[in-house]
């Protein structure tokens, strides 16, 4: 008897250890995010939220290419920088069938070729009449985001005598802020929303052929099926949306904080408790 009493504890024990087991399981995200202001910011956002929820949320920081191959094999789960429709059409245009669209976060998005305010052109138009002053160069970013296929569209479509200098997100915003800090001329390849625009007076050059496009929206992505296997999760993300000022405060946050970008993204959830509890999906 003693020995069925131990078999049966033993298998309830294992019983419970594997329901654990399988609950950590489903309690686990994978964000992926670029380095690049808005996506930093609103995936630390959500790592918080999600955390708070009892999730154990791991952080992939990677270029696009990678991101969406991951996104497509389950190796990641969420991408909350997705620019549709010109932006980031040629990823989902290879990768969308295996993709789920979750929701729109922000919908007032802009790309561009951007300079200072004391440049005294406002058109794309006029990038070769001054070319010597441009150096012959716009600074760009990585070679794999969509802005800078959209630039060499640009240079295509305008006869633009210039040269497009691959670097990352923060190599060009240091390049801009070297170059204002001495009055040079300099054109950057530059998008809203991002904490730039607060910080320098800056203007995007008319693109009078809207190569560049209209405003575009910030989704955010999973791999199909997500929503069917983690609906809470899917639900929470879905429901989060930001304005202008939404936005521009937490990137603001994120870029000016001496700590960590969890520590700025949960400051601002304390400033916008109300905000943030809207979003939270009724268990």
């Amino acid at each position: 008897m003693d020995k069925i009493k131990i078999t049966v504890v033993l298998l309830l024990a294992a019983l419970l250890s594997a329901a654990c087991s399988n609950l950590d399981n489903n309690k686990k995200i994978s964000i992926a995010y670029v380095n690049w202001s808005e996506g930093i910011a609103m995936s630390h956002l959500a790592k918080v939220i999600l955390e708070e929820h009892g999730y154990n949320v791991k952080m992939l920081n990677a270029d696009l290419a990678p991101i969406f191959a991951s996104l497509s094999r389950k190796k990641a789960d969420v991408f909350m920088d997705v620019w549709m429709p010109v932006t980031m059409h040629d990823y989902m245009e290879q990768y969308g069938d295996r993709l789920e669209i979750i929701s729109d976060i922000y919908d007032n998005a802009r790309i561009g070729l951007v300079v200072p305010e004391y440049v005294t052109i406002r058109s794309i138009e006029e990038l070769n009449e001054h070319k010597e002053l441009f150096s012959g160069k716009i600074i760009g970013i990585d070679a794999g985001a969509g802005i800078m296929k959209t630039t060499e569209k640009a240079l295509d479509n305008y006869g633009l005598d210039y040269k497009l200098m691959t670097a990352s997100a923060p190599a060009m915003t240091t390049s801009l802020e070297k170059a204002i800090q001495k009055k040079e001329w300099i054109v950057v390849t530059g998008w809203t929303p991002h904490w730039m625009f607060g910080r320098y007076k800056l203007k995007v050059l008319d693109d009078p052929k809207q190569i560049y496009g209209k405003a575009e929206s910030i989704h955010t992505v999973t791999w199909k099926g997500f929503s069917e296997k983690d609906p809470f999760a899917a639900k929470l993300l879905r429901n989060i949306r930001l304005t202008d000022r939404q936005i521009s405060s937490l990137m603001t946050a994120v870029e000016e904080t001496q700590k960590t970008e969890t520590y700025a993204a949960r400051q601002w959830i304390k400033a916008h408790q109300t905000l943030v509890d809207s979003w939270i999906p009724m268990k």
